[in-house]
């Protein structure tokens, strides 16, 4: 990997991702009646996990609003779930705030023009591969999966690696 991207990685103790793009693949399945489904990939589920195992504080922010994706984060662990959010600077500028953590150690993940408000205030801005040309441009780096095809575990591993953390957290389920 690149060492520069390493050193952005390194200080991060906020990972902050959008859902749409990035958890999913983006797509919105609707059944007849209105019930929403999303496709979330378990590589990215495992990713999360081994991130919250290692101490870092995780959030997602959506513009959209739909009761999978807080089903989805609470079996995860993820405690900072905003949904319905199309200000997405203003909701991490607020958790940032909250958990006292500076734009260095903050990372977010996006994949649309509605994300880059929130890359903005980041240290380590990252786009999925199939994100939009001007969000991928904006991106300290751009990852090597598509959102929802493990994307956010390239992420989770990036920054696991950076801070000296990955063997343990993998180490952690061979052992076992």
């Amino acid at each position: 990997m690149i060492q520069a991207i390493l050193d952005k990685a390194r200080p991060v103790r906020l990972v902050v991702f959008d859902v749409d793009g990035v958890l999913t693949n983006g797509a919105l399945i609707l059944g007849e009646k209105g019930e929403e489904y999303k496709v979330f990939h378990v590589h990215d589920g495992l990713g999360l996990v081994m991130l919250r195992e290692a101490g870092l504080n995780i959030a997602v922010i959506s513009a959209r609003s739909t009761p999978i994706v807080a089903e989805r984060m609470a079996a995860l662990g993820i405690d900072y779930v905003y949904q319905g959010q199309s200000d997405k600077r203003t909701v991490i500028t607020e958790l940032m705030q909250k958990l006292n953590v500076s734009k260095d150690e903050t990372a977010f993940v996006g994949d649309d023009l509605v994300d880059l408000p929130a890359m903005s205030r980041a240290g380590l801005a990252v786009a999925v591969a199939n994100a939009r040309p001007l969000v991928r441009e904006k991106a300290d780096w751009v990852t090597e999966h598509a959102g929802g095809q493990g994307a956010v575990r390239e992420v989770c591993e990036l920054i696991l690696e950076a801070q000296g953390k990955l063997e343990a957290a993998c180490q952690h389920y061979v052992s076992n």
